[in-house]
């Protein structure tokens, strides 16, 4: 007679992201990101940021590279975008957060980068369909270690660069967010309930542009540290 429950294959391992300056892990649960939350990037895709609420879509926790391993370039697509980030890592869930409570649910962060097929993105918001064959393909989600809040506090501001082979090709500033991570947890629990080990990450600022194999991308976010991933066959 069996006693207990038993999964039926192999469970998956869990996703994780390395702990700044330890050796303890930080495992994932979703990946929710935040849309055109630069005004400059929102011009540049070409929409009014004065006009636009917060919006969301998610990245699979598997989607995540770590440790500075290679991205390789996926497959059906000829246009593959970087785009660098300020990733949140929440401590505590919930649902229905306040905005002055916001912070307390923040464990740490990390630097991001959002790869996007953009070729097959721009083809289903023509036709009005789902972004995540655009968004949530594998190895889309290169990500840093996570600096904890504990030792390393809150960015209010602070300087997001990428470069590409060198060349500066994003710079903004942390503090040019429309929706700042306080307000961007708020409105995000009113729609899901949040957990512990969620990842948020919050917009990218404007210079996203394509990849091409060999490219070496260098993040970084001032105070919480750097992300460097090359660009190889797939």
């Amino acid at each position: 007679m069996q006693t207990r429950s038993q999964f039926a294959i192999p469970a998956p391992p869990v996703p994780y992201l390395p702990v700044r300056n330890s050796d303890a892990l930080f495992p994932v649960h979703r990946i929710y990101c935040v849309g055109r939350n630069y005004a400059d990037h929102a011009i540049e895709m070409g929409h009014d940021p004065a006009r636009e609420l917060p919006f969301f879509f998610q990245k699979n926790p598997d989607n995540l590279v770590i440790n500075n391993e290679d991205f390789p370039y996926p497959r059906n697509t000829k246009e593959v975008h970087y785009e660098i980030e300020l990733v949140v890592a929440m401590g505590k869930g919930g649902i229905n957060i306040t905005r002055r409570d916001a912070l307390d649910h923040v464990w740490g962060y990390a630097v991001g980068l959002d790869m996007t097929r953009r070729d097959l993105q721009n083809e289903m918001k023509k036709v009005g369909r789902p972004w995540e064959i655009g968004k949530a393909f594998e190895h889309s989600a290169p990500c840093s270690h996570v600096a904890p809040v504990a030792e390393f506090g809150h960015p209010n501001a602070g300087r997001i660069e990428l470069k590409v082979n060198g060349e500066v090709r994003q710079l903004g500033d942390l503090g040019q967010l429309i929706w700042k991570v306080p307000e961007i947890i708020m409105t995000l629990s009113g729609l899901f309930a949040l957990k512990s080990g969620d990842l948020i990450m919050t917009g990218t600022p404007s210079g996203v542009g394509a990849v091409n194999i060999g490219d070496l991308l260098q993040g970084s976010v001032e105070g919480i540290g750097e992300l460097n991933t090359r660009v190889v066959l797939g």
